[in-house]
């Protein structure tokens, strides 16, 4: 259950999980034919193969989620509208206003932020409900101003083959009445190609499994996607002042999600580490799904990565780029300061990385496997586009008709010239 010690010289401090997303190309992309030339029947035969139980009506019906709100444990309800409250809080602050520009007299350009029409939101229900990926993709979406949204979660044996009621329950809180018990490959294919009752999509997001990322990856062209989001993971950079108990703690909630999970410890201390192992062998057979930590923990993919200075840790982090990064040091802000590559940052002893999967305001779907070091976490502009507006007048057409007659004439285009001449003609 220890992680691997490296040592820290390299841009990639330790590997990824083994993630094949080309490898899964080929079984995927017959997925998706499947689905798209033969539907609805497809689809329930898919999910009848990969989850277990056949489907006959894919969508849910929305008495079913108004009953599951019914049921729902109140604490559980609680915490769902209080992780809402802080989510849509911090999300409406991420609204954009229209950029204005008066280039010269008469010249006009507009930047207009416009919500995407139709989304499929996707939110995997294999080794757990994960009803916060619910809040995750709905409330920043709502904010933004989708006018359709659709749910796609895997059809659960122990419930029917419904969606998990947890699942469900959240769907109503939030005014969801579009969910389809589809999970995988076949759940993105659906939205992707409007298949039976669901209409096509503009844009997929939500993370998954890699039959549901290789899908996002083979039907971009075809439909927008977030991201290619992969197996979960988080570094804790931390010195001789952070508590291995806490350090010990993080690194297994965060093994706790799936085997290939990711848990890179990033230290110049021997001595935490050392401690950090034995906080590990303590407490990781104390929890619950201590076979699944115990994996995620051995696997390649995690590891206890030894810096000679904090300097070289925030290199190493930097060059790691992972999805979550906590930072339990001395003077933890500044540190934090010099990230330039993670999907969130964590900073200080009280802000673990399951906050943010819950209740801290920002949101859980973040870029995994070093895509940090180019993408963004999900957010209200992953719902939104920009669209230029330009309004301009005979006056500020005038002042550079011919800069775009001479520029047209050095492309060999003379028509785009004469589009502009042709209007001063009379």
């Amino acid at each position: 259950m220890t992680p691997t010690r490296h040592g820290s010289t390299t841009a990639q401090p330790c590997p990824r999980a083994d993630f094949d997303v080309e490898a899964a190309v080929p079984a995927v992309h017959a997925i998706c034919e499947e689905v798209r030339t033969r539907g609805v029947d497809a689809i329930r035969e898919l999910g009848e193969r990969f989850d277990g139980v056949r489907v006959d009506d894919l969508r849910v019906a929305p008495e079913a989620m108004t009953a599951a709100l019914e049921q729902l444990d109140p604490d559980v309800r609680a915490g769902l509208e209080e992780s809402i409250a802080r989510l849509r809080a911090a999300s409406e602050r991420e609204l954009e206003a229209d950029v204005v520009t008066d280039v010269a007299p008469g010249a006009r350009v507009v930047q207009r932020k416009v919500p995407v029409d139709r989304v499929g939101l996707y939110v995997p229900g294999g080794l757990a409900p994960l009803v916060s990926t619910v809040l995750m993709n709905v409330v920043p979406a709502q904010v933004a101003g989708v006018g359709s949204i659709a749910l796609a979660s895997p059809p659960q044996k122990d419930f029917g083959g419904s969606v998990h009621p947890t699942i469900l329950a959240a769907c109503a809180l939030l005014g969801v009445d579009e969910v389809y018990a589809v999970g995988g490959a076949q759940a993105i294919a659906m939205f992707a190609y409007g298949v039976g009752p669901c209409r096509r999509v503009d844009l997929v997001t939500g993370p998954g499994n890699i039959y549901v990322v290789t899908a996002k990856r083979i039907l971009k062209g075809l439909v927008g996607i977030d991201s290619e989001a992969g197996p979960t993971e988080v570094a804790i950079l931390a010195d001789d002042s952070a508590d291995p108990v806490y350090v010990a703690a993080d690194l297994v909630s965060e093994a706790e999600h799936d085997p290939l999970a990711a848990a890179v410890l990033i230290t110049d201390s021997v001595e935490l580490a050392d401690a950090v192992e034995a906080e590990l062998e303590r407490q990781v057979p104390a929890t619950k799904h201590a076979e699944r930590v115990r994996t995620a923990l051995a696997g390649s993919q995690s590891g206890i990565v030894l810096v000679a200075d904090l300097d070289q840790g925030v290199d190493v982090a930097n060059a790691y780029a992972s999805e979550h990064l906590e930072i339990q040091t001395r003077d933890a802000h500044a540190v934090a300061a010099r990230i330039r590559n993670a999907g969130a940052i964590f900073i200080g002893p009280f802000a673990p990385t399951a906050l943010g999967d819950y209740c801290a305001g920002s949101n859980h779907v973040l870029p995994t496997g070093g895509c940090a070091c180019h993408s963004s976490g999900l957010s209200v502009r992953s719902f939104t586009k920009a669209v230029h507006v330009v309004d301009y007048t005979r006056e500020g057409l005038s002042a550079v008709r011919d800069h775009v007659v001479t520029l047209a004439e050095a492309e060999d285009l003379p028509g785009h010239g004469q589009s502009v001449a042709i209007r001063f003609e009379s």
